[in-house]
This record gives C-alpha cells, structure tokens and sequence, in this order.
C-alpha cells in the first residue's frame, strides 16, 4: 500500500506501476488531501490492513541493510508497537527517545536536549489499535496528526519496544540529504540481505515523504 499526496502522487504510480516489477501480483495506492500529518496518512491504510499488524515506511528513508530481525522480532511480540532507533551525533534534528535499558519513556519531537544518542527512524511497527489511537489524536501546534503522538499512546500503555538498526541510514527528504543518500547508496549499495562485508556509515536528515508501506 502506497500513500502520497500533493502534485507529485502520479509519479509514484508511473514509477511503481502495478508492483510487477518487484515481484507483486498488485499494489494499492491512496491519495493524502493536504497536510494533514503522517499519522493521518497511516489512517487511509485502515482498510487495507484490517486487523492484521503492519509495518510503516516513510517514502524518504534509505538502509544500508534490511528490516528483518526486527519484523521476525515483532511478529513474536504479537501486539503492541516497535520502534527501529539509529544512534547519531545530532539526535535532536529528529524525534529522541528516553530510555530506561529496553524501556522506551518518551519520544520528544526535536528537543533542544537531547535525552539519549538516539534518533527514532521512519520505520514503525503497529498492531490494529493503531487506527484507534489516530483517533483520539488532537492536532499539534502546526495543524498535523503527529507519529509522535501514536508512538507515545503505545509508550504509555507499556506496549512499546525498540530494535537498533544495524548499517548506515540516511533519507532523501531534502536536495543535501538526496546527494548524501545517494553517495551513500553508490558507496556501499542499499537494502542488503547480509551487512557482514558492507562499512557502517552516518544518518542524514530530511523532511517526511507521505509514502507507507504494508511489509508483511
């Protein structure tokens, strides 16, 4: 499942076609009206997903490896929530988690200090509550349906748990963090089964692409 919105929707439609090339029998697509925040494009998923968990991806973000310890990780947690953490020299360019050993306090969205090392990445499992949370959610100070906010309602019912992502992880959200993404991709290659022969690299910046993915 494809979310995007703004002038650009069709391009995704042309690029991706109808998943053929990826080995997909077909792929679905829903269009986000405005700027209405990411976890307001999760909820036009809620038709496709029912009640099976699912995992997010936004549009902008690029591993070095793959995601599949942490699914296989998540499948075993059977409910609830898990984040995928990178740590990083500059972590409050994007939401910081507070840690207590495997315990996630709190998610603050850019603070000026920082409670850990760590940045929370665009990837995000969830199960059906989800759609429920969104819910109940209030717009933020700048009129969107923040991750943040359904990422803390999950923190606050002990239903939230974090894998760090092994590999570099970068997002193309911005010209300067594309060009980094793409040295990055042309250095060592992207979406690795195996990370054993690849060197580590840094984490770029970038602002949220409204794309999600069901991986499942």
């Amino acid at each position: 499942m494809i979310v995007t919105g703004g002038n650009s929707a069709g391009d995704f439609l042309k690029l991706l076609g109808n998943g053929k090339a990826f080995g997909l029998k077909h792929l679905n697509y829903a269009y986000q009206e405005g700027e209405g925040g990411i976890a307001e494009a999760l909820s036009l998923v809620e038709h496709f997903a029912g009640s099976e968990p699912i995992c997010v991806v936004l549009g902008d973000n690029l591993i070095q490896g793959n995601i599949r310890a942490a699914v296989d990780s998540y499948r075993r947690q059977e409910r609830g929530a898990k984040i995928l953490l990178k740590r990083i020299p500059d972590p409050q360019r994007f939401g910081v988690p507070q840690l207590d050993g495997k315990r996630v306090v709190q998610i603050e969205e850019k603070p000026h200090q920082p409670k850990s090392e760590y940045a929370v990445i665009g990837i995000y499992m969830y199960d059906a509550r989800v759609f429920q949370i969104i819910r109940t959610l209030k717009p933020s100070g700048r009129g969107e349906l923040e991750i943040t906010d359904v990422n803390n309602a999950y923190i606050e019912g002990g239903e939230m748990t974090w894998d760090e992502l092994e590999g570099w992880w970068s997002d193309a959200g911005t010209f300067e963090s594309l060009l980094h993404a793409s040295n990055l991709v042309a250095k060592t290659g992207a979406n690795h089964q195996e990370l054993e022969h690849a060197a580590e690299a840094g984490a770029e910046r970038g602002d949220p692409v409204r794309q999600r993915a069901k991986l499942a």
